[in-house]
C-alpha cells in the first residue's frame, strides 16, 4: 500500500478518537477501514456499563460497512490509547480478529497499527491470527 494512503488512514483513525465513548476505561480507540474499491468506513469504541455490550472500534467500522452492503476489504488502521494519548500500538482483540477473518483474506488483508504518521507497522491478518478459523474451514471440499 502506498505511503500516502497509509497516512490518510492514520489521520482518519485518529480523528475517530474524538467520538469514542469510554467513561469506564478511558481507553479510546479509532479505526479506519478501507474497502477493496477504495471507500472508507470509520469506527470508534463504545463502552457500556455492563461491559460485555461494549463494541470495539474495528467492529464498529466493519459492521457499518457490512450493513451497507460491503463485503470486500483491503486494510484497516487502528489507533488507541488511554485518554486518547497514542503511546503504543492498540492491536485488535480476539473478537475483532475473528470478525476480520469472516470478511477478509488473511494473506492479503493489511492491519496498520499506528501511534502517528511517522510510527506505524503493517501486518497481515494471518500474521496476527495464525491458523485462524473462517468461512473456508466450513466450505465443502
Amino acid at each position: 500500500m502506498e505511503q500516502k494512503r497509509i497516512e490518510e488512514m492514520i489521520d482518519l483513525a485518529i480523528a475517530q478518537l474524538k467520538y469514542s465513548y469510554t467513561p469506564y476505561s478511558g481507553f479510546k480507540v479509532g479505526a479506519a477501514l478501507l474497502t477493496a474499491d477504495g471507500k472508507f468506513y470509520t469506527g470508534c469504541n463504545i463502552e457500556n456499563a455492563a461491559y460485555s455490550p461494549t463494541n470495539c472500534a474495528e467492529r464498529t467500522a466493519f459492521f457499518k460497512a457490512v450493513s451497507e452492503g460491503e463485503r470486500a476489504f483491503s486494510a484497516i488502521c487502528i489507533v488507541g490509547g488511554k485518554d486518547g494519548v497514542l503511546t503504543e500500538y492498540a492491536a485488535p482483540c480476539g473478537v475483532c480478529r475473528q470478525v476480520m477473518m469472516e470478511f477478509c483474506n488473511p494473506d492479503t488483508f493489511q492491519i496498520i497499527l499506528a501511534t502517528s504518521k511517522e510510527r506505524y507497522d503493517v501486518f497481515t491478518l494471518r500474521e496476527i491470527l495464525p491458523m485462524g478459523f473462517g468461512p473456508d474451514n466450513l466450505a465443502e471440499k
